[in-house]
């Protein structure tokens, strides 16, 4: 017999939230009744006898009498209503008695009980039936904090596959290969019989590493409606509470869950929250993520013989992973999902910009040569900022300009022209740009300046943005010197303009790139020179306490060694900038101009103006 797929969890916080919401009308009703109670309760009635309430009567004093059976209720004059109670004899009428009709107001009631039956009900039953019910609803309340304490060990992932519009593989563009790798998953969810009559074993995990939004989720949502099957996601945090236990007891009610659901996959984004690496002295050996990751190990390696269930795990930090759980039995299988190459990211782009209105003019293609490096998160975003762009400007259709301010917000920041600079500062910052500009153009191994702006962008005072020509796989040792030297152009040409002591501010974060970029050249890609050369050097890149708790794998004359090497780089890097800089200062107070002009300037024109700009033999590398 088919089993049915396990219905996704109802929506348990709706039903509590309607019992307290019943609770709380009832206490306010509660409250609403006893004050209208406590308003409208009749006053109590002095009691006096018949004789002087007809001789005060008599001699003018009241004003009203209400004849109720045999009962008077006397309002005094000034009063608004009877404060005197007195009563007659059964038979007898005030006239024989010798009550003055002419000097008071007598007035009749008919002798009924039911409103006064029903009043009292109302005061007196009522808050009791409201009481018992407001009772009633705390003790329901607290019986399902009471349940909700009993499922704290229960797992929180959220079942997916009965959804109308199911994630295939057509959804997800770009990824050729991981998708390939992923359709045998597929094919053994599918088949699962052609493979064990040929002696295969189903894989129980399959690792999709990738940098932050390059579509791992997707991917993993794509597999299982190709598959048509059942889909358990679940993030690695929502395993680890506070307390110990709790998140082996959330592990272990998932894949039960999931064997029940057969053949199914479970889905877990982020395991690296808790699949770090053990032994790391944090947290000691009942730490209560080790404690989630051996249960976790446990149960991938215990399925059952045609179970069918598969494990999809997502990270972007697989180097901090157990080497346990990356062995062959539990993830058996490692897809690398990079960052889009040229034709995938026009793939993306298409996809995205499906359901928008697009301007017949809009180069996608120039787009996706231009955003060389960016994920599918990224690309999407700009699909979406240009659509935002679109629709505050009024337009029917999005337009290629909107296109390239949503590329440009994205890459680089918002333009801040809300942010006011003297005509000091915009020269200053003309010179520093044209000085990134002037060496970025000249030095061979630079990528081409793309813009140049004077106008703020992000957190900025103004931007040269160079762009690659192509997608590269790799760089040499006279790239980066390229782009050091074109990083600290700008902070050389104010020293060149301005002089050493006049130097601003506005090249820090351009020292601070330059810096990092020197460094990740000698310690991580071995382009030192002399006894550092083809070496590189494991730097712990965990948090604090973690590369505290790490030994350095390398001496303190080595760590001497590398600040050398750094700056040996930096400083070559200023000389052939200052070379180039002095070189062709008349080309860079042409761009300076240019730029006091009209703020902006954009690659054609660019080579317009440094047409003629050469590099000079001081600056060229040997």
């Amino acid at each position: 017999m088919e089993k049915k797929p396990l219905r996704p969890n109802a929506k348990r916080g709706a039903g509590g939230r309607g019992y307290k919401n019943v609770g709380f009308a009832a206490f306010i009703v509660l409250v609403v009744l006893i004050s209208w109670a406590a308003y409208h309760q009749q006053p109590t009635l002095t009691d006096i006898p018949l004789t002087q309430a007809i001789k005060q009567s008599n001699a003018g004093n009241y004003k009203k009498i209400e004849l109720n059976g045999n009962e008077l209720d006397i309002t005094k004059k000034g009063d608004s209503r009877p404060t005197l109670r007195s009563t007659k004899e059964d038979g007898v009428g005030l006239k024989a008695e010798g009550l003055d009709y002419n000097k008071v107001e007598v007035t009749v009631k008919p002798p009924s009980s039911t409103g006064a039956v029903l009043g009292s009900l109302a005061i007196n039953i009522i808050p009791v039936i409201l009481i018992g019910g407001l009772l009633y609803f705390m003790l329901r309340s607290a019986q399902g904090q009471g349940n909700q304490a009993l499922s704290f060990g229960k797992s929180r992932a959220r079942l997916y596959g009965n959804e109308k519009d199911k994630a295939t593989f057509k959804n997800v563009a770009g990824q050729a290969e991981a998708k390939q790798d992923l359709q045998e998953v597929v094919e053994f969810l599918k088949f699962p019989k052609k493979f064990a009559a040929l002696g295969a074993r189903i894989p129980k995990g399959v690792l999709l590493v990738g940098p932050p939004g390059t579509g791992k989720t997707m991917l993993a949502r794509a597999v299982a409606g190709e598959a048509g099957v059942p889909f358990f996601s679940i993030s690695g945090s929502e395993f680890v509470e506070m307390f110990v236990g709790v998140g082996a007891s959330r592990v272990r009610d998932l894949f039960a869950k999931a064997k029940k659901n057969a053949p199914c996959i479970i889905f877990i984004d982020e395991i690296d929250a808790v699949g770090r690496r053990r032994g790391s002295g944090m947290g000691g050996g009942h730490d209560e993520r080790e404690q989630t990751l051996n249960q976790i190990l446990v149960e991938m390696d215990g399925f059952e013989q045609g179970q069918n269930v598969i494990v999809l795990a997502a990270t972007n930090r697989s180097d901090v992973l157990d080497p346990a759980l990356l062995r062959p039995g539990r993830f058996d299988r490692r897809v690398n999902i990079a960052l889009p190459e040229r034709a995938d990211r026009l793939a993306i782009l298409k996809v995205h910009y499906e359901k928008k209105p697009l301007a017949a003019s809009v180069d996608l293609d120039a787009l996706a040569a231009k955003t060389a490096g960016s994920s599918g998160a990224d690309l999407a975003n700009i699909a979406n900022e240009s659509a935002i762009i679109a629709a505050r400007s009024n337009h029917s259709q999005i337009s290629q300009a909107d296109v390239t301010e949503a590329f440009e917000r994205v890459a680089i920041g918002p333009e801040r022209k809300s942010k006011v600079m003297n005509d000091k500062e915009k020269e200053l910052t003309a010179y520093h740009e044209a000085g990134h500009a002037i060496v970025g153009h000249v030095l061979p191994d630079s990528d081409p300046i793309h813009k140049v702006t004077i106008i703020p962008r992000g957190s900025t005072g103004g931007v040269t943005w160079s762009i690659p020509p192509e997608d590269r796989s790799y760089h040499s040792i006279v790239e980066y010197k390229d782009v050091l030297a074109r990083s600290l152009g700008g902070r050389i040409a104010e020293e060149v303009i301005y002089g050493h002591d006049k130097v601003t501010t506005g090249a820090g974060s351009d020292l601070q790139s330059a810096a990092e970029l020197a460094r990740d050249m000698i310690i991580k890609q071995g382009m030192g020179s002399g006894k550092l050369r083809d070496q590189v050097f494991h730097v712990e890149e965990g948090m604090m306490l973690e590369r505290m708790v790490h030994e350095r794998e390398y001496s303190d004359d080595t760590a001497k060694l590398i600040d050398q090497e750094v700056e040996s780089l930096i400083t070559e890097a200023a000389n052939r900038a200052r070379a180039v800089i002095k070189t062709n200062l008349k080309f860079i107070e042409a761009l300076k101009d240019r730029l006091l002009e009209k703020e902006t300037v954009d690659a054609e024109e660019v080579k317009a103006v440094f047409e003629g700009s050469h590099m000079p033999k001081e600056a060229a590398l040997y």
